[in-house]
């Protein structure tokens, strides 16, 4: 497809949603960053955009050119951000090659002068098909073979491979391996010996099996933030701590203490000043570096006694007061989808390494 000489390339693609590509392409491209001078990398496909500049990316993408320092115009890094209304657009006026050929364009120019490069797709195999896009026909546009991600176990990282590796096999398109990642870090080894057993069996590699970092999983107190959305009283410079336990206060002072942990959001109605008063009795740093309260969300557009408020200033602790009710608050946080971003230097390095130290990548271009 692309003119002259070939780049080595290979497409990252996951047996479903939330099995950690995002994070293992970005400590890909990281890695790579270490052993070759010049690394290339494309979502040609986004569905979950921002807007930069008026211009429409996927955010994934524009996590890649901040960390990895990318050169490439953002367009060419992500040609095609699935916005609002795309799909039925799609449906009543198909234009499949017009999309194709704005993908061959991007990737073109992203492959100029390259080394390596890493494609990540979106989701499973058939992600994409409704509008003639899916995970295979743009691999197979790109004439790259994939890398399959799947999470945990033995037996059903196995099925599933074998299942997506059908849909790409109708496209022609071939499995370079896969990686098993989030694997509970006292079975690597048991999940090693036999995933590979299993795999060998379909004619597929096992190309490194990734261990499970809990960081990697929850949320910032910003990112909180975001979500539940309402007025920032306070600690407002305290947003990337890290939020390890989630806790409702909706019991008495006296069993609330025996639930706080280490990292924890508080989630109350703003009249709980008994709970609040608790919290900030707990709110000072372990011995490890971390506190014990993250930050608190106040709910039902209650706000505490100006007393309470006070010590809340004073305390310096992240506080939100939000208008949605504890049982919505707790809901939004409880389904919230955690990224990675590129101020969160912890877990980028974490990616890097993860990859680095458990990801053949030598094979990966072979």
């Amino acid at each position: 497809m692309a003119q002259g000489k070939r780049v080595p390339a290979v497409f990252i693609a996951a047996t479903r949603q939330n099995d950690g590509k995002t994070v293992l392409s970005l400590g890909l491209v990281l890695a790579l960053q270490k052993k070759y001078h010049q690394v290339g990398f494309i979502k040609p496909v986004g569905q979950k955009y921002v807007v930069v500049e008026g211009q429409k990316v996927d955010k994934d993408a524009l996590l890649m050119k901040q960390v990895c320092s990318l050169k490439e115009n953002l367009k060419d890094i992500n040609p095609i951000a699935v916005e609002e209304g795309f799909t039925r657009r799609y449906l009543e006026r198909p234009h499949v090659h017009g999309l194709m050929q704005q993908i061959k364009e991007s990737y073109i120019r992203v492959a100029e002068g390259k080394d390596v490069i890493v494609i990540e797709g979106t989701g499973h195999g058939g992600v994409g098909t409704v509008f003639d896009l899916s995970n295979a026909a743009v691999a197979r546009l790109l004439e790259v073979p994939v890398v399959l991600i799947s999470i945990g176990g033995i037996g059903r990282p196995i099925d599933e491979i074998a299942l997506n590796r059908v849909f790409f096999a109708n496209y022609g398109v071939s499995l370079k391996g896969a990686l098993i990642n989030k694997v509970l870090p006292e079975k690597k080894s048991l999940v090693e010996k036999y995933v590979s057993i299993g795999l060998t069996r379909q004619q597929l590699s096992l190309l490194g099996v990734i261990p499970y970092v809990p960081v990697l999983a929850h949320p910032t107190v910003g990112q909180v933030f975001e979500t539940v959305k309402g007025k920032l009283l306070v600690g407002g410079e305290r947003m990337r701590q890290q939020v390890l336990n989630v806790l409702v206060g909706a019991m008495t002072p006296r069993h609330a203490l025996d639930y706080f942990r280490p990292g924890s959001l508080l989630i109350t109605p703003g009249d709980r000043e008994d709970i609040i008063l608790a919290a900030l009795s707990h709110s000072s740093t372990m011995s490890t570096g971390s506190p014990m309260i993250s930050g608190i969300v106040l709910t039902g557009g209650l706000a505490p006694h100006k007393t309470i408020l006070e010590l809340l200033v004073r305390s310096n602790l992240p506080t939100l007061l939000s208008t949605e009710g504890t049982y919505e608050v707790a809901s939004m946080v409880h389904s919230m989808e955690v990224k990675v971003r590129a101020e969160d230097t912890e877990k980028v390095e974490i990616a890097r390494r993860l990859v680095a130290e458990n990801v053949r990548v030598e094979e990966l271009f072979n």
